[in-house]
């Protein structure tokens, strides 16, 4: 009977339950769902990471391959990032036809990475204008419940620290080059930029986490990417209903005290694949 009254009346129904303080999942209005992070489950990617927040599972991939500077930046590397939706993480999404939440959350992701100043890429250089690393960073969502764009972050932060690169030899004289893979360096990751994101609903409440659901009736979001704990790295709002001042800094506050918890789990995660590797 709820679930077909959740049907027929889908804002009544969350109505109804906001109304007592309280979401249809259990959840207070700025309670988050569990996170789950596993680090290194791809064997043949240079890094790799699975994210999931709630039922929202994103998994990333990164695939390092040598390169030649750009002329305008030759003591430069290339960190270049791409996110799919394809229609298998949920029914909105149509098999075949151009995404442009995806392209969206692509471009968000990386203007994340770039100010957040995580990687330094003058370090993926190997010799000026010459030869320098690119890492491909794939990232595919296989469920969709909200939320995404964080569970992107974490899969994201948890892959590039667990990257490995290849010491290589390079002759530029003769062009040739030789990677030894004995001896492999992990990547300087110096800040770990991570996302919040809250829902907007009836102009007025304001739920952290939403699910795809409350995403698909609230009358706005906004997300809060936060660096090492403290520090606000942006505050992503497109459009919708207003906040005013208080609110968004309610919302900072709840976004560096989950980011706090969020990378002690990325941190948890990336010494356990230490510890397994130790012992195989």
């Amino acid at each position: 009977m709820a679930e077909e009254y959740k049907s027929l009346h889908p804002l009544k129904y969350y109505r109804d339950y906001y109304s007592h303080d309280i979401r249809p999942d259990g959840r207070e209005f700025f309670d988050f769902r569990p996170i789950i992070v596993n680090v290194g489950s791809i064997t043949t990617a240079d890094g790799s990471a699975i994210a999931k927040v709630g039922k929202s599972t994103v998994i990333c991939g990164i695939k390092a391959e040598l390169c030649r500077p750009k002329p305008e930046s030759p003591k430069e590397g290339f960190l270049i990032t791409n996110l799919e939706l394809p229609s298998l993480c949920s029914s909105k999404f149509k098999p075949g036809s151009s995404n442009e939440q995806a392209q969206v959350l692509t471009q968000l992701i990386a203007n994340i990475i770039e100010n957040s100043k995580c990687i330094n890429l003058e370090e993926l250089c190997i010799l000026k204008d010459k030869l320098a690393w690119c890492l491909y960073t794939d990232l595919i969502c296989l469920d969709y419940d909200g939320s995404v764009l964080d569970a992107c972050l974490i899969a994201l932060m948890a892959c590039l620290k667990s990257v490995t690169l290849p010491h290589i030899d390079y002759d530029p004289a003769l062009d040739i080059k030789q990677a030894n893979l004995e001896d492999r360096k992990p990547l300087n990751v110096y800040s770990t930029p991570i996302t919040t994101t809250f829902a907007i609903f009836d102009d007025k409440i304001i739920l952290s986490d939403p699910s795809n659901e409350e995403e698909n009736l609230c009358t706005g979001t906004v997300s809060v990417a936060v660096l090492n704990d403290q520090e606000l790295c942006s505050v992503h709002k497109p459009g919708g209903s207003p906040l005013s001042e208080q609110q968004v800094m309610d919302c900072i506050e709840k976004s560096k005290l989950r980011s706090r918890s969020v990378k002690k789990l990325i941190d948890a995660a990336l010494r356990d694949m230490i510890c397994q590797k130790n012992i195989s």
